[in-house]
């Protein structure tokens, strides 16, 4: 998750990512695929709570674990904790699009730490960045907007054209996710007040 600098809050404090305000952790760790167990330090900034744990593995679950060979999208990358597990788990391409200029910084020294050749940092809004993107390009696209502003709805509508004909969209935030016209939920789960969803085309639609 991305956050934004005060006074502005991005989810978390004081409403928090998933209830009460609570203390960022200082690093997580990714869960799964060649960089299990490693660290990804988390920055004291206002707002950005990484997606937990759980709520990774359930969706990487619901993904299949391996996405060799997939190009990714973390749109509101923050600690880049999505992106990195993409690029974990094989994705052939990884952007990240962090609007902090201090966050982006942050996340390109952890790629080179990682040798994660596969991640690409890019340091802009991410609905700006979206709507300039190639259509049809990523095979996911991750969205996990600030908990507490109203972006997770323009986001999602921002980021279907960029999803190729058998791709996917990750929603989270802090209400459940309504799929748009010809699209469907494939799964969705709740954690706490943290609601997420894992979008696909519905069989007969074309491409968005």
């Amino acid at each position: 998750m991305s956050a934004r600098p005060a006074p502005a809050r991005r989810g978390g404090a004081p409403a928090g990512r998933g209830g009460p305000a609570r203390t960022a952790p200082g690093f997580v760790r990714i869960v799964g695929g060649r960089l299990k167990r490693s660290k990804l330090p988390v920055a004291d900034a206002p707002g950005l709570r990484p997606t937990p744990d759980r709520v990774r593995e359930t969706l990487f679950n619901w993904l299949g674990q391996d996405l060799t060979d997939r190009r990714c999208v973390d749109a509101f990358a923050g600690s880049g904790a999505l992106g990195f597990e993409a690029a974990s788990r094989g994705a052939v391409e990884v952007v990240m699009i962090e609007r902090d200029r201090r966050l982006a910084a942050g996340l390109e020294a952890t790629a080179r730490r990682l040798g994660a050749g596969t991640v690409r940092v890019v340091c802009d809004d991410a609905l700006g960045w979206m709507a300039r993107a190639d259509a049809g390009r990523f095979d996911v696209v991750f969205l996990d907007p600030p908990f507490d502003a109203p972006l997770a709805a323009p986001a999602l509508r921002t980021a279907l054209r960029l999803v190729s004909p058998d791709g996917f969209v990750y929603v989270e935030g802090a209400t459940p996710v309504a799929a748009p016209e010809g699209w469907d939920i494939h799964r969705q789960a709740r954690a706490g007040a943290v609601h997420f969803a894992l979008l696909h085309r519905a069989p007969s639609a074309g491409p968005g």
